[in-house]
């Protein structure tokens, strides 16, 4: 390790170590390849942070090694459950953020797609009802003209049916006043 201080990565198989150091203090951490170096970074920050909170910057450089360990193996293991989760991914830094901005985005326009699918669905059973409406209105308005000129027609049959009978009512009644020959209802000649 260099004698200043910095940040550096190490790449060994499929491990990848980080540290950084500074006022003396090396800070390291392990990950596999596929943290590159944002999440790992951001930890060895996180507890750079920590460290110098709770000891400060003089005590780790007089301190025996391995001293400190046991206080601050719990802090350790929180900090890199944290960092080890999803919510580290989103929360650390601005690249993050934006990534969970994009997945509620994401979420957002696939629900929105459901959702025009559905109404596609919806449009389609409409579209179908709309159909079978049109040829039960066809056939209503095609049944209505077949009744219309069968009522028409019962109509005029009737009219002439009465028509007929008063004719013939006529006739029986002028024959039975005035005879077969009308002879009874002729004048008479003298």
């Amino acid at each position: 390790m260099p004698k200043n201080d910095g940040k550096m990565t190490y790449v060994y198989d499929d491990y990848v170590f980080h540290y950084e150091k500074q006022a003396g203090i090396c800070y390291l951490c392990m990950s596999d390849e596929k943290n590159k170096h944002r999440i790992p970074f951001a930890f060895l920050e996180d507890i750079k942070t920590e460290f110098a909170m709770k000891y400060g910057v003089e005590a780790p450089q007089t301190a025996i090694a391995f001293s400190m360990n046991e206080e601050f193996s719990p802090v350790i293991e929180r900090r890199m459950d944290f960092f080890n989760s999803d919510d580290a991914d989103r929360t650390i830094d601005n690249i993050g953020q934006v990534k969970s901005q994009i997945d509620e985005v994401k979420d957002a326009m696939v629900q929105n797609i459901e959702k025009v699918l559905e109404r596609g669905e919806k449009i389609e059973l409409l579209v179908d009802k709309t159909d079978r409406l049109n040829q039960q209105a066809f056939r209503f308005e095609a049944s209505s003209r077949s009744l219309r000129r069968t009522m028409y027609w019962r109509r005029i049959r009737c009219y002439v049916a009465s028509g007929v009978i008063a004719v013939l009512v006529i006739y029986f009644a002028s024959v039975s006043l005035c005879g077969f020959d009308y002879s009874h209802c002729k004048p008479k000649n003298h």
